[in-house]
This record gives structure tokens, C-alpha cells and sequence, in this order.
């Protein structure tokens, strides 16, 4: 089983399409806040391990939800999609419940599974390209 932090990035990874289609209908529930688009700030490290600088702003947009038992999801995305930040607030209101596991299994697992899948084959096509010095000296 996920944990929050790691079902949250996989909603905030995937569209509303993908998260429709795997989730079916909703219970009911209601916005307390947003879905609202604003900036945040990206912060970045020099050399990966240096003093954090501001990098710069990116769009991102928030929301959050109320089940009718009363338990709060929230849901953030980089860019302008509201609804899928308050679809994927839903999902995280759900999945703190009774029926967590089984929200798990029909929706992020899928998900988590074709965000590895296409980061890999992402990763396959960038190694093609990569240029082995070592191997340049050699054809001498």
C-alpha cells in the first residue's frame, strides 16, 4: 500500500482523463477551497547539493475537498488543469478511508504503474543518444 505522499504525486502526475476513467463515479462532496490556479516557487540547488536559490515561478493549481463523513482531501498539479486537481482531491479524501486499499488497487496503482513505464521507455530513448566518450578514442 502507498503511502500519502506517494499517492499524491501520482494524482498530481496524471490527467483528469486518466483518473476519470479508472475511478468511475464519485460519493458526494464538496469544495471548501479552490480549485484555484496560482504560481509557486520553484527552488533549485547549485550542483545538486549547493546553498537553495530561487529557480524561478511555475503555475500550479490546488484544491480541496470534503467527503460527506467529513474527511479533507487536497489535491495539487503544476499547470492550469482545475479539474484534475479537484479530481485528484477527491481520490485523496477517499483513499484516507475505509475503502482506501480498494482505491488503491483501481486507481493508483494503474497509474503509478504507466507513469514507471513511460518514464522508462523516456529513460531508453535518452540512453540511445547518450555519446561514450570512451568509446569515441577507440575508433581511432
Amino acid at each position: 500500500m502507498a503511502t500519502r505522499p506517494e499517492w499524491i504525486s501520482v494524482l498530481a502526475r496524471a490527467s483528469a482523463e486518466e483518473m476519470e476513467s479508472l475511478a468511475g463515479t464519485f460519493p458526494p462532496y464538496r469544495r471548501l477551497r479552490g480549485p484555484e490556479t496560482g504560481l509557486t516557487m520553484l527552488r533549485g540547488r547549485a550542483g545538486g547539493d549547493g546553498a537553495a536559490f530561487n529557480l524561478g515561478e511555475a503555475t500550479a493549481t490546488r484544491c480541496t475537498v470534503a467527503l460527506a463523513d467529513g474527511t479533507l482531501g487536497h489535491g495539487w498539479r503544476l499547470g492550469r488543469d482545475r479539474r484534475a486537481a479537484e479530481i485528484a482531491a477527491v481520490l485523496d479524501a477517499l483513499l484516507q478511508g475505509a475503502e482506501g486499499e480498494a482505491w488503491q488497487a483501481r486507481v493508483v496503482a494503474p497509474l503509478a504503474e504507466a507513469q514507471r513505464a513511460a518514464r522508462e521507455q523516456q529513460s531508453r530513448r535518452a540512453a540511445a543518444t547518450a555519446v561514450r566518450f570512451s568509446t569515441l578514442g577507440t575508433m581511432r
